[in-house]
């Protein structure tokens, strides 16, 4: 059975640099949704890194 509530998640607001509980502003400023408030706040920071990771991925597949 689905819950009918469901959490609407965190998110980071790149527009105004904050962390927001559920649809505040619009989807195209939003990073997430995250789990909770804190990794909410380092969306940024989690974004970088899965940046660098993939640009290590691509380096390592068109060396193959």
């Amino acid at each position: 059975m689905a819950d009918s509530n469901p959490d609407p998640g965190w998110y980071y607001c790149t527009k105004h640099g904050t962390v927001e509980h559920g649809d505040v502003c619009r989807a195209a400023d939003r990073l997430g949704p995250y789990p909770d408030k804190e990794t909410a706040s380092r969306a940024l920071e989690i974004a970088r890194e899965r940046t660098a990771a993939w640009d290590k991925a691509e380096r390592e597949w068109n060396d193959d």
